[in-house]
């Protein structure tokens, strides 16, 4: 009879080994994974994939939103009181979120995103501002990817392996969609490389892929209203150079730079160019790897190019 109390003993301590040794690498508890707040759909999105289910991840705008006028409500101060990290894009892209982080995500690791690259200017009423549309250049989506992988490893070292390894397997697609974005430009006729969209949010993906930022209704925030001053001037610039059609943005009314079309007589593209935000589930830009795919698309197209379609092998 001892016997066999020692043979069951020994082989429910070998089960009990096998349960403990084949356990989730990943914890499947929610306060046990690492709680982190995004604020712009774009950096949430690169967030989820480096993260994955290692991480507790909430994001602050919705698809379609514009971080430039968003205003904060109820449950994003709560999401950033509890946060242990907050990713945001700085160069005061989302002024009102920022204000709130500054006052209720204090005890969190704050990281302003954007301003980790060098920042191209932008003048505006005779003052230098900062351009806080960095991830235009997809090169630089790769250099924020890499450091959201450093901020999350260090304040959760327990899963750093997962988080290099979705970082490497995000970083080869990104740099994959680099590659083809050079291509798909480079089929535009060299006088047609000119860029009109409503605000000043395309000046990083231009000068990465060899285009020029002809003119745009407003600057590089949606707060300001162009004066009719601004609407004929940039009218008369359309005409002039002979670029053959412009172009809308998901999160801005369309009416004035159609109203620039009409006036100019070209082309208002079909589709519009995700700028601040990534689009809604199922959409052609419903990822930063799908926008920055459709936009390069629609802007090859439209300028005389010919696009192919990108493929991301994920």
């Amino acid at each position: 009879m001892m016997r066999l109390k020692g043979a069951v003993s020994a082989v429910l301590g070998i089960v009990v080994l096998g349960v403990v040794g084949c356990g989730p690498t990943v914890p499947t508890g929610e306060e046990d994974r690492l709680r982190v707040v995004s604020t712009s759909t774009i950096i949430a999105d690169w967030v989820e994939r480096v993260g994955g289910e290692a991480i507790a991840h909430e994001g602050l705008l919705e698809p379609g939103v514009d971080p430039h006028i968003y205003e904060p409500v109820p449950q994003d101060s709560v999401a950033l009181e509890n946060a242990e990290v907050i990713f945001y894009n700085g160069y005061d892209l989302e002024p009102g979120v920022i204000r709130l982080i500054d006052s209720v995500g204090e005890s969190a690791v704050r990281v302003a995103l954007g301003e980790i690259i060098p920042a191209l200017d932008f003048e505006e009423d005779g003052e230098i501002e900062p351009d806080p549309h960095v991830w235009g250049d997809v090169r630089h989506a790769i250099t924020m990817t890499h450091h959201i992988r450093d901020v999350l490893s260090e304040e959760s070292p327990a899963h750093e392996s997962i988080f290099r390894q979705n970082a490497a397997m995000f970083t080869a697609e990104l740099e994959k969609l680099d590659e083809w974005v050079r291509e798909q430009i480079a089929t535009i006729p060299e006088e047609n490389r000119l860029l009109v969209t409503t605000h000043d949010a395309f000046q990083y993906f231009a000068n990465a892929y060899g285009l020029e930022v002809l003119g745009t209704l407003i600057g590089i925030s949606t707060e300001e209203q162009p004066s009719a001053q601004t609407l004929r001037q940039l009218v008369d610039e359309v005409r002039e150079s002979g670029v053959p059609v412009i172009f809308a943005e998901t999160t801005i009314n369309p009416q004035l730079i159609n109203t620039v079309a009409e006036e100019a007589g070209v082309e208002l593209a079909e589709r519009e160019l995700f700028s601040d935000s990534i689009g809604a589930p199922g959409s052609d830009g419903d990822s930063y790897i799908r926008a920055i795919a459709s936009n390069t698309c629609t802007i090859t197209d439209g300028l005389g190019g010919r696009c192919t379609p990108f493929e991301s092998g994920r």
